[in-house]
């Protein structure tokens, strides 16, 4: 499937002309709809009249089967499935899915889209949403759209004016201040055979470090060190990343222990289109959480917001009843075990800058409301091909009030492989939230010690 040649000329029209213009705080007038029609962070409070309701603050009540162990149980339990979307008619439900989405089921005769009703879980503590509202009208794009003026760790523009906006609202949304997880990642051959790499991931955003410091590393947004645990031919190898707001003004800064070797190393290719760590190459740096990283090889276009059937709750996939080998199937996940509702996103085109390179040409966002998570996005390749999709099987982290990802997926529809990220139902302690860690945590020198196998 190619893309649109005459759209994507005008999307880059389009960032050209207003690529000069200031972005950012709205007024306090518009502003005062956050917590009136919208939600503090930004989605429409209303629902459709149909399949989405209003949003009513979200899920406020833990499920009685919960033990607070990071064994996350489903919320919705009783729910059934209302429809589900298959070769038989998926061009009755065209408008409602990606063309990625689409040529999935096209290509795969067992794909299938199971849709359920649809809930809107999804808050976030009360100081993050007052702090995006405090945002609206404060925080400002800067540096031609690679920082961010006045801001303060929350959503930074609740209303957002242009998709560039949209896309900052993702990168920066609230995970927990500070978790540790331990998940796996498969890269399947095409007839289904994988073997499991295993991670232990920590992230821990710069406010929430014990020693922290307002004025030391003003233009880091977290720290992040993913330590691999298995197999044992790559146990020990660890990847250690400050996350920089301005990164064409200061680079991400990435380091690589190589358990072999002893050695720690600066690691320049952790960014943009560089390899994914251990991904058998069915995934970039900037793949992981959908999409991370600098912005500034791109054009973005705000093409809208729309009614969309994406993955949503779903706790299925983290079931601890299940084995890998019941959800890793030939060609894509076991679809059996997700769960898709009707919800509003965002759709973000961004198209490579002239001059600039990447291996996606063109990559087509859709952006939850409720969330600001990246849910789908359709990859082109450089001849305007569709080349992969990727999917985000979401889920509320309900004791935490944090929406995040079961588990991410990528496809490559020309290999027929794909990329499965974030498993966790074999995994010991697979989420720990509020784990403490300081500034001395997260210096290469600290590589060596959390790679000792």
């Amino acid at each position: 499937m190619k893309l649109n040649k005459t759209l994507l000329a005008t999307g880059v029209l389009a960032a050209t002309l207003f690529a000069g213009n200031a972005f950012g705080a709205v007024s306090a007038q518009e502003a005062a709809k956050l917590g009136d029609t919208l939600t503090p962070i930004g989605a429409e409070k209303a629902g459709n009249g149909k399949e989405i309701p209003a949003w009513d603050g979200g899920l406020k009540q833990i499920p009685a089967g919960y033990k607070g162990d990071g064994i996350y149980v489903d919320p919705y339990p009783n729910d059934k499935i209302q429809f589900t979307i298959d070769q038989s008619n998926v061009s009755q439900y065209a408008d409602k899915l990606s063309p990625g989405q689409v040529a999935m089921i096209k290509k795969y005769s067992d794909y299938k889209i199971p849709v359920y009703p649809t809930h809107r879980p999804a808050a976030y503590p009360k100081e993050v949403m007052d702090k995006s509202v405090d945002n609206a009208t404060k925080v400002e794009l800067i540096k031609g759209g690679n920082g961010l003026g006045n801001y303060q760790d929350a959503i930074p523009f609740p209303i957002p004016q242009n998709g560039l906006e949209v896309i900052w609202n993702h990168i920066t949304r609230y995970r927990g201040g500070s978790v540790q997880r331990n998940v796996g990642q498969v890269t399947p051959t095409e007839s289904g055979a994988y073997s499991v790499v295993k991670f232990q991931d920590e992230l821990t955003w710069r406010a929430y470090l014990k020693d922290y410091k307002p004025s030391e590393d003003p233009n880091v947004l977290f720290y992040f060190k993913q330590a691999i645990t298995g197999p044992a031919r790559l146990a020990g190898n660890v990847l250690l990343v400050h996350e920089t707001i301005d990164q064409v003004a200061e680079p991400r800064r990435a380091w690589v222990y190589n358990a072999g070797q002893r050695r720690v190393r600066r690691a320049p290719q952790v960014a943009y289109d560089g390899p994914g760590t251990a991904a058998d190459g069915m995934r970039t740096s900037d793949n992981f959480d959908m999409f991370n990283g600098a912005p500034d090889r791109y054009n973005w276009e705000l093409i809208g917001k729309k009614e969309m059937y994406i993955p949503y709750n779903s706790y299925k996939l983290v079931d601890r009843k299940l084995k890998y080998d019941q959800i890793i199937k030939p060609g894509h996940i076991n679809q059996d075990l997700t769960r898709y509702e009707l919800h509003r996103v965002w759709h973000v085109r961004a198209t490579l800058k002239p001059g600039e390179r990447h291996i996606y040409a063109q990559r087509d966002f859709y952006i939850d409301e409720d969330s600001w998570q990246a849910t789908v996005i359709d990859h082109y390749d450089g001849r305007g091909e569709l080349w992969r999709v990727a999917e985000a099987h979401s889920m509320y982290f309900y004791d935490q009030e944090v929406p995040w990802y079961a588990i991410e997926t990528l496809y490559d529809l020309l290999s027929g492989r794909y990329l499965a990220l974030g498993l966790t139902n074999e995994e010991t302690d697979p989420y720990a939230f509020g784990v403490e860690r300081s500034s001395r945590d997260y210096t290469p020198a600290a590589l060596r010690r959390a790679g000792t196998r």
